[in-house]
């Protein structure tokens, strides 16, 4: 596996996917990344919430279909986070003073 392929991954989870679980309360997090299989976690207030599978179905998914079409894309959610999952956190934005 490509480190390209992981960075391009970790891109789309923190700058589109990871600042919309959060705006909700929700946590992302990437427990798994293969050519075969990109598996995240949502946990936070989307653990157990109906609406991760409609998050996974017009969100997630999509999100990486651009750029790996033939790659399953598995989500989970709960409160116990996976081992060895890493959290990814949105980009912090400069703040301008004036």
């Amino acid at each position: 596996m490509s480190q390209e392929f992981v960075n391009e991954v970790e891109r789309i989870c923190a700058e589109v996917l990871s600042p919309l679980v959060e705006g909700d309360g929700g946590q992302l997090w990437i427990v798994a990344v293969s050519p075969a299989l990109i598996q995240v976690h949502l946990s936070g207030t989307c653990s157990g919430c109906p609406g991760a599978t409609l998050t996974h179905e017009h969100f997630i998914a999509p999100a990486f279909r651009v750029t790996s079409p033939t790659t399953v894309v598995r989500t989970t959610n709960g409160a116990v986070v996976p081992e060895g999952a890493r959290r990814i956190r949105p980009p912090t934005a400069s703040r301008s003073t004036t």
